[in-house]
């Protein structure tokens, strides 16, 4: 089958065998914010280019109100059941795709996530999952479901103080500092609050405690700090991109959580496992 991750800065395509090993993968920046309406069928055709397996199943935004169609959320708590019951079909060219709908958790804060949903299901264990990205996402797994989870905005809003706040102005591109990083966690544990804890970061800058460089990694460290110390929890599961994984291992293990790498492509799984479930369907 072919599994697609579709997000919204980058799009990777993944030809598997019937056991579900990647058998070829492919990477590119077209994620659907450089897509243009109706062209996605053009864009997947050309990323797949030479691949004829069936069935070809997407996660991702590719799924949301901005993507190819919009797939409905399903409500937590929610597994393979419930998610291969919200699947939502394309066709084009004479050829077919199903898009994986995301995940509605409700409460007194509603929350969603699309594509998280497949990458925690295709580890297959239970657990508290942390997926470090620019909407870092905690998920709670029992029994195979998703039973609960929640959004930080951990990375955007590191992103736009850097690019757009009066803190940025004081920072320069340079190696990251672990210190400076390891400082920051601990800062966000002491009183103030976040936001008199964020202008600590100009600060420290004025009084020439922190260079342009380790200014950064100071701010980066007060946020990841703030979002575990959240979690209130021993142990914890890291799937995410290699470098973020380790910044919050560092992160975690200042604030004695004990943490789990996982494999990043752990997504893979779960769509091939949703590739079955659609075969047998059609077959049944």
């Amino acid at each position: 089958m072919i599994a697609i991750d579709w997000g919204t800065s980058s799009l990777r395509c993944y030809r598997l065998d019937a056991r579900g090993n990647i058998l070829e993968s492919r990477a590119s920046s077209y994620g659907i914010l450089n897509v243009a309406p109706g062209q996605f069928p053009r864009v997947l055709d050309e990323q797949i280019a030479g691949w004829n397996e069936t069935p070809i199943v997407m996660s991702g935004m590719v799924g949301s109100r901005q993507g190819w169609v919009e797939a409905p959320y399903v409500e937590c708590p929610a597994g393979f059941d419930e998610i291969a019951r919200g699947l939502k079909e394309v066709s084009w060219n004479k050829r077919r795709a199903w898009i994986v709908p995301g995940v509605l958790c409700r409460g007194a804060v509603p929350d969603v996530m699309r594509g998280e949903e497949v990458q925690v299901l295709g580890v297959g264990q239970d657990g508290l999952f942390c997926l470090p990205g620019t909407h870092s996402k905690r998920v709670e797994v029992r029994n195979a479901r998703i039973e609960r989870f929640s959004t930080h905005m951990t990375g955007e809003v590191y992103a736009v103080l850097k690019q757009h706040s009066i803190l940025g102005r004081m920072m320069e591109e340079g190696k990251p500092d672990p210190r400076a990083f390891g400082e920051g966690v601990r800062r966000s544990g002491e009183a103030g609050g976040l936001l008199h804890q964020l202008f600590g970061v100009r600060a420290k800058g004025l009084m020439g405690e922190l260079d342009g460089a380790a200014s950064a990694s100071y701010l980066s460290g007060l946020l990841i700090g703030h979002e575990l110390r959240s979690y209130d929890v021993r142990n914890v599961y890291l799937l995410g991109a290699p470098e973020l994984v380790k910044l919050y291992a560092r992160a975690a293990e200042a604030l004695g959580i004990e943490t789990h790498a996982l494999e990043p492509t752990a997504g893979t799984r779960a769509l091939h496992r949703l590739g079955v479930m659609l075969r047998a369907k059609e077959e049944s």
